[in-house]
Formats: structure tokens, sequence, C-alpha cells
């Protein structure tokens, strides 16, 4: 199967956000995401499920993966703001606060910086819980790819009135 080249030479400028662009999106964390978090990873830290244990360490209660707190960023890039085609290249994220089953979390992303050459964007990223304590805070590069965003636009205008 031959397939056509993919032309690079273009500047991304239109693909890449302006700094300053921000994007949102909450959801209420679950015991049922500590569940589905395990049955993907293996993860069965006690202080995720053994109630006594979790209350008898430093968080008091039990609390959820890092990983299902952290994966509203996944979203928020991938659907929002750069959009579809977007996949993390750099994370460096520091994690400020437990969150529990129970609690909203609002991922938000801020778009730092983009490159003209790539569609490259570095991202300020914060997570906080429903109380505004930021319990994840950090930045990350996303890059988007140029195909899926010229596809997930074209057909976005398809549908506009």
């Amino acid at each position: 199967m031959t397939t056509a080249p993919v032309d690079r030479s273009e500047s991304h400028a239109t693909t890449t956000p302006a700094v300053g662009t921000r994007a949102r999106r909450s959801r209420q964390v679950t015991s049922a995401d500590i569940e589905r978090f395990t049955a993907m990873t293996g993860d069965r830290n006690p202080v995720h499920y053994d109630p006594d244990l979790a209350r008898a360490s430093r968080f008091g209660a039990i609390i959820v993966q890092g990983g299902v707190t952290s994966g509203l960023l996944n979203a928020v890039v991938a659907e929002q703001l750069p959009g579809p085609g977007s996949v993390f290249l750099e994370t460096r994220w520091n994690y400020l606060a437990p969150v529990r089953p129970g609690q909203t979390i609002t991922a938000e992303v801020l778009v730092l910086g983009s490159r003209r050459d790539k569609p490259v964007t570095r991202l300020r990223t914060t997570i906080t819980d429903d109380d505004g304590v930021v319990v994840l805070d950090g930045e990350a590069v996303v890059w988007r790819d140029p195909v899926v965003a010229a596809r997930t636009a074209t057909e976005h205008a398809a549908v506009q009135p």
C-alpha cells in the first residue's frame, strides 16, 4: 500500500492555540473510578480500598489514584485544547492534595506558548477540587497531529449552522 507524503512545511500557526487561551472540564469522581483504574493498572494500594487503614494514614480517608485525577487533563487536551489528535509529549505535575470519592474536580489548561514550526503547545495544567483547593499543578507539552486537527476542524465546520 502506498500513501501520499504529508506536507509538513507549512506554518502551524493556524492549528496551534493562542497564548492565554483556556479550557476546563469538571467531573465528579466516584468509587467506581477507583475500581476501573485498578482493573486497568492493577493499583490496589490500601489507601484506595481499606477504609480503616486509609483513615489511620496521613490522608484520613479513602483517596482516588493520582491517575484518576490527572486523567481529566487527558480529556481536556484531547477534546478541547488543543483538541482532537493531541498527545502529551512531556508532563511535570505536582500532586498537592488528595482527592476523595464524591468530590468534583475541575481540570484547566492555559496556553503558555506554542511553536510556529511544529504543532506543539506548552500548557499550564491545574486541577482543583470542589472547595477550590489546588490538588494538581504543573505544566505539559502537547503535540497535535495536523491531519487529525484538519479533519476534525472540517467535520466541526460542516455541522455548524
